[in-house]
């Protein structure tokens, strides 16, 4: 069986070194990145099935590192971040990241993240049957990670399709933002409830006003819910 690869992108060395040395310790295959350009480059030679992201990087920071790899790739991402503020976390998850781990970090911790993520993904990848939820002018299709509305396809980050495809696959149900980070997440997501607004936020610019059959609606004090009139 052939090992998982993991990219490491830290200007860090000695960062570098201890998570490469745990990670192959783990059976895990390893490549190093010390700046923004050279993550880009290792991302499209070395193909990783996931890229752990430090933030601050010289060249390119993390955040346009993520932007960039986003825009034709799905491979999963975790942020490094020195910063505990909750605008670094939401900003890193809208652009696409699939997790983040705050310095400094347990090692044991980051393997166990790390196994989380690759299992989600290879979960979504996994697939056989079609998985779709269709209403008036709108059809989410979680196999292909598709979201059509009003007969066009519409570009959509994997977080925010599992989230409209299991709110609108139990219509009229009230979910706290709890519940869905537990949910859609999973419960080895160490999240923040807001991060479930940024998505929702997201999701309402691009459903906004497309049917009056159904809507995206928040219920104050508790959470959400796909409502189907």
């Amino acid at each position: 069986m052939n090992k998982q690869k993991i990219l490491i992108v830290d200007d860090d060395e000695n960062i570098c070194e201890l998570l490469r040395l745990y990670l192959e310790k783990d059976g895990f295959d390893t490549s190093v990145a010390n700046d923004g350009e050279d993550a880009l480059k290792s991302a499209e030679h070395y193909s990783p099935d996931l890229i752990l992201l430090d933030i601050m990087l010289p060249k390119l920071d993390g955040w346009q590192v993520c932007r960039e790899i986003r825009k034709n790739s799905d491979t999963p991402i975790i942020m490094l971040t020195a910063k505990g503020e909750t605008f670094d976390k939401i900003l890193g998850l809208e652009l696409g990241a699939d997790d983040y781990i705050s310095k400094p970090f347990d090692t044991k911790e980051v393997i166990a993240r790390i196994r989380a993520v690759l299992r989600r993904s290879s979960d979504k990848n996994g697939l056989l049957d079609v998985k779709e939820v269709k209403f008036d002018k709108l059809t989410v299709n979680i196999t292909n990670y598709e979201l059509i509305v009003d007969g066009k396809q519409i570009d959509t980050p994997p977080k925010e399709l599992e989230l409209i495809y299991h709110l609108a696959s139990n219509p009229n149900r009230v979910y706290t933002r709890d519940q869905l980070l537990d949910e859609v997440w999973g419960f080895d997501y160490y999240g923040d409830s807001r991060t479930v607004d940024v998505h929702v936020k997201r999701l309402r610019e691009k459903l906004e006003n497309v049917s009056d059959k159904w809507s995206l609606k928040t219920v104050w004090g508790v959470g959400y819910k796909f409502e189907v009139k």
